[in-house]
Formats: C-alpha cells, sequence, structure tokens
C-alpha cells in the first residue's frame, strides 16, 4: 500500500493503472475509520483492480467549527486499517491541495439538498459536494462507495454525478453495525462510556416501530419514536421524518408511497454529538419490513 499526500503523485500512479486497463474504486472518507469503512474497502477491491481510499476531513462540510475542531484525527491507525483491508493506495491531501483557493461553487439539489440535513445544517451538503466533485476529478474512478448510514448525502451525491455528467458508478453499501445495534460511526469515539451504553436505544426503538407501524398511522409512528426516544436520559430527538425513499420528502400516510424511510438525528450526552440512523418501513414492492 502507498500514501499518496500530492494530487500529481496519484494521479500518475492511476494513469498507468488506467492506461494497463484497470477498473480503480475510490472510497472517500474522513478518517477516523472503523469496520463500516473497511467493508465499503473490502467492496471495492471485491470489484476492481486499483482501490483508492481518501483520507480528507473536509472543512467546506461543517457548519458548526467546535464539530470540526473535536472530529477525530487518526492518519497512523487508519493507515493500518487501510493496509489490513488490501487496498492499493491511500489519498491523504492537505486542505490547500484540496482546495489551492476558496471553492466558491454552489451545489443545490431541492428537494434532496434541502429538507432534513439540509435544512438544519446550511452549506453541509455544498461541501459534500464539493469535495466529491474535487475528489471525482483528481481519482476518475469507475466506482464511488459510500456506507447507507449517511443515507441521504447517497441521495445528494447521485444528483451531482449526473449535475457534472461523470460516469461514476455509485455504490450503496449496507450499514454496519455493533451487536447493540448502534450504527458505526466516526463519532462514536466521542462517546462517553455511560453515554455509549445508552446510544444503542436509538436504533432499538426504529426497529420496534416497524411492527408498530403494522396498527398504527404514520403520525402515531412518528410520535412513539420522539416520545420514546426523548424519554431516556442523555438523549434528545432533532428530527424524524418519515419520508418518501425517492423524493426525501415526507409522505402523510403508509399509502402514499411504496417506499418509505424513516430518518432521524438524535443528540446524544451532555456535549452533545450527533448521531444519524434510518430505518425502511416500505420497500418498493409495497411489502411492510
Amino acid at each position: 500500500m502507498k500514501v499518496f499526500n500530492k494530487i500529481v503523485d496519484l494521479q500518475n500512479a492511476l494513469f498507468l493503472a488506467r492506461k494497463q486497463g484497470k477498473k480503480i474504486g475510490l472510497v472517500p472518507t474522513m478518517g477516523a475509520l472503523h469496520e463500516g469503512h473497511a467493508s465499503l474497502i473490502t467492496k471495492s477491491i471485491g470489484e476492481n483492480d486499483i482501490t483508492v481510499v481518501s483520507v480528507f476531513l473536509n472543512p467546506t462540510q461543517f457548519n458548526d467549527q467546535s464539530d470540526f475542531d473535536r472530529y477525530p484525527r487518526t492518519l497512523e491507525a487508519d493507515s493500518r486499517l487501510v493496509e489490513a483491508c488490501g487496498a492499493d493506495y491511500i489519498f491523504a491531501p492537505s486542505v490547500k491541495d484540496i482546495y489551492p483557493c476558496p471553492d466558491t461553487r454552489h451545489f443545490e439539489f431541492p428537494p434532496v439538498t434541502t429538507v432534513m440535513e439540509g435544512e438544519r445544517r446550511p452549506g453541509h451538503f455544498n461541501g459534500v459536494c464539493q469535495v466529491v466533485s474535487r475528489l471525482f476529478y483528481i481519482v476518475r474512478p469507475d466506482s464511488a462507495y459510500f456506507g447507507e448510514k449517511d443515507w441521504q448525502q447517497i441521495a445528494v451525491v447521485k444528483q451531482l454525478a449526473k449535475y457534472i455528467n461523470s460516469n461514476v458508478r455509485i455504490v450503496e453499501c449496507p450499514i454496519i453495525r455493533d451487536p447493540d445495534g448502534l450504527a458505526k460511526s466516526s463519532r462514536n469515539s466521542l462517546l462517553t462510556k455511560e453515554e455509549r451504553a445508552i446510544a444503542p436505544a436509538i436504533y432499538q426503538i426504529l426497529r420496534e416501530s416497524v411492527g408498530y407501524a403494522e396498527t398504527h398511522s404514520l403520525k402515531e409512528t412518528r410520535n412513539m419514536v420522539v416520545e420514546r426516544i426523548n424519554a431516556i436520559p442523555e438523549l434528545e430527538v432533532e428530527y424524524f421524518e418519515i419520508v418518501d425513499g425517492d423524493s426525501l420528502l415526507p409522505v402523510e400516510n403508509w399509502e402514499r408511497s411504496e417506499y418509505i424511510v424513516g430518518c432521524i438525528t438524535v443528540y446524544c450526552g451532555k456535549t452533545p454529538i450527533r448521531l444519524i440512523d434510518h430505518i425502511r418501513y416500505k420497500d418498493r414492492k409495497n411489502k411492510r419490513r
């Protein structure tokens, strides 16, 4: 495995690989890697000849400076994980390399960039689009791999790929969870021992809500989830939206769509740490899950 910090060095290596007809996979990350990232890397390795893992903490997608400041930075440990997975290259550029001058581009793809996370984190998805478009330009991957935990982000990236006329294939990979159900996240390392013990209740309640939804209205289901989570000390729901899985717009009842997803963000602890998750209520075959 090789680590590249400079764009030109990575591009030279990829030029040779591409000249030999090799397929290139990209796993974009912000570092603080875990088993969820490892699953993306493994997926890419299985489908491509060369796998590039980018490790870049992107400042333009943080609307809260304190969130950016305390985000884990663990490049040495990240490198060990990437090497253990068997990836070929790590791309760990500086901010100056990615943004040699201020990025003034503005990306907006309503409604997917304007609801839920987009509404509550102004500028977040614009920053995501800025860095992903740069990575697509630099790496020119055949496929790029994203985890379903950031479910709304995948919808945004798909719109971005269309907008910039990129032929990259966007590959969605399942959420990886701890045995107690908590979705793997780089932010989990910021939880105290007590907070970590409480956080799995989020997914447990989401799972229970699937059965509850069989005999209750959409509004009742939403209220149940919010009330149950808010009743737990150290947890506070920022939002829980039940939406159409394609448009990401809220639905009024279970009959309005054949693909319905519940998306949640919860603050955990006194700091607090912002945790996201989601659950599918209906799939495209119009069956409850």
